[in-house]
């Protein structure tokens, strides 16, 4: 069943690759925006190794990164992401950094912000690299806060065997009428969701209630903690 979003003190938003907040989450941070919550989003890369290059192509390997860079600045102002930051990381790399420095990385930002609530993808359930190294250090910087200085962490995940793992989400949004704010997220990251874009919003519009429910809920988890967590992954 899907619950009221609670008003939250800040949020901050890690995830590797511009789009990566579009799918899961952005109408949930649209609703933290309009309650008046401030919003951080943490880009580490900019996607410069997406696979969509058009045919014919409207980009090369070289003029990507500006595409996308443009692109996540409109999704962001879709959103009403004020506070938008661009990390600097290399596509497909994120796996490879040390990971004291990732975690170093989150736990400066957590310093900066005070965030009330982390939004990132769930370790060992979030399928690409870069989404498990991203994970892995938010998880692990909120870890060695004292107990109750941790924030609340909504976790994304959708590995194929995630529900048999984790179970249903432990928190699902009804973000139906940020639905208009959601596409236009989408539609702002045109070079990797132009594809899809005319077959969901006429699914949308016909009514299928499979496309309704994929995109006017957003689904999250929280992290089971236990001992030998950084054995886990």
């Amino acid at each position: 069943m899907a619950g009221t979003i609670e008003k939250e003190r800040s949020v901050l938003v890690v995830f590797p690759h511009p789009d990566d907040e579009a799918f899961g989450t952005s109408g949930t941070l649209s609703k933290y925006v309009d309650m008046g919550v401030p919003v951080t989003y943490a880009c580490l890369t900019l996607g410069e190794m997406g696979r969509n290059l058009g045919i014919p192509p409207f980009a090369t390997r070289e003029t990507l990164p500006e595409v996308r860079k443009t692109e996540l600045q409109a999704a962001a102002d879709a959103i009403g992401i004020t506070d938008l930051r661009m990390m600097g990381f290399r596509d497909k790399t994120v796996e490879f950094e040390d990971d004291e420095k990732m975690v170093k990385l989150i736990t400066d930002l957590i310093d900066e912000l005070d965030p009330s609530l982390i939004v990132t993808f769930y370790p060992g359930y979030s399928v690409h690299p870069d989404h498990e190294a991203t994970a892995r250090a938010v998880v692990r910087a909120v870890r060695r806060l004292p107990e109750d200085k941790r924030p609340k962490m909504y976790l994304v995940a959708f590995s194929n065997d995630t529900e048999k793992d984790l179970g249903q989400p432990d928190v699902v949004h009804e973000v139906a009428e940020m639905l208009d704010r959601k596409l236009r997220t989408l539609k702002a990251h045109s070079s990797q969701t132009a594809y899809m874009m005319e077959g969901l919003e006429a699914a949308i519009a016909a009514g299928e209630p499979e496309a309704i429910d994929r995109f006017s809920k957003e689904r999250f988890y929280h992290y089971r903690w236990h001992e030998d967590f950084e054995e886990s992954f």
